[in-house]
């Protein structure tokens, strides 16, 4: 997809992750990211999510392009999360809503009859701090293939 006036352009953000490492969108440049937005570490939807992830992962290296998985959960609950599931790539915690928030990803959603604010499921492509492509509000199966045909086109 061709850079347009209307691509949106990210400040360059920092947040803490996995490995005792910072994320920070210049130190990127050049490269494809896939950074997905999950609502919680070991629940069903998002260790599903995050298996598809890690299971295509060697392919998504092939076209350049680095996973990273984010929500609110701390370091310390995705360094678990991240082990349980041998994933190869690192998990961003955001316990303060502040990257989510420049992607505006939270949402009110029903939970057992009640409204609870969390995490809306999506999916954000990044090309030198632009946002290439999204999927908001997606369901789990077969997203990550469709992911890795938007990164391979």
């Amino acid at each position: 997809m061709a850079d347009s006036p209307s691509t949106p352009i990210l400040p360059d953000f920092t947040a803490s992750m996995t490995g005792n490492q910072t994320f920070r969108v210049a130190d990127y440049a050049g490269k494809t990211i896939v950074l997905y937005f999950y609502p919680k570490d070991n629940t069903p939807g998002c260790t599903t999510e995050s298996l598809g992830f890690r299971d295509h992962h060697a392919q998504f290296l092939q076209h350049n392009a680095l996973v990273f998985g984010l929500s609110r959960d701390s370091l310390r609950s995705h360094e678990n999360f991240k082990a349980k599931l041998a994933l190869p790539f690192d998990l961003i915690s955001d316990p303060d809503e502040a990257v989510c928030a420049l992607f505006g990803v939270m949402k009110l959603k029903k939970m057992y009859g009640k409204e609870v604010r969390g995490i809306e499921r999506s999916t954000f492509i990044l090309r030198d701090g632009k946002i290439i492509k999204e999927w908001r509000g997606l369901k789990v199966p077969g997203h990550v293939e469709e992911v890795l045909k938007f990164i391979s086109a």
